[in-house]
């Protein structure tokens, strides 16, 4: 969180992804570090104990959300 918010403070867009066991913690450090609306993209934890095919599927979820999310990206 800390590294995507800092990128998008320096004029790049970024995409952070979390899984949702950890989104309480990213609100909480986009509050910290003065970007209280910074969007990220959440997926289903855990993904550690997942096999390829139900990793691809959550890739493929959270690909196509950064891809809007970047094409939204602020200005």
């Amino acid at each position: 969180m800390h590294d995507g918010i800092e990128i998008e403070k320096r004029g790049v867009p970024a995409a952070v992804i979390c899984t949702d066991q950890f989104e309480r913690t990213g609100k909480a450090i986009a509050e910290m570090r003065g970007m209280a609306d910074f969007p990220f993209i959440i997926v289903p934890h855990p993904i550690g104990s997942l096999t390829e095919e139900e990793l691809a599927g959550r890739a493929e979820l959270a690909f196509a959300q950064a891809v809007e999310l970047l094409r939204g990206a602020r200005g």
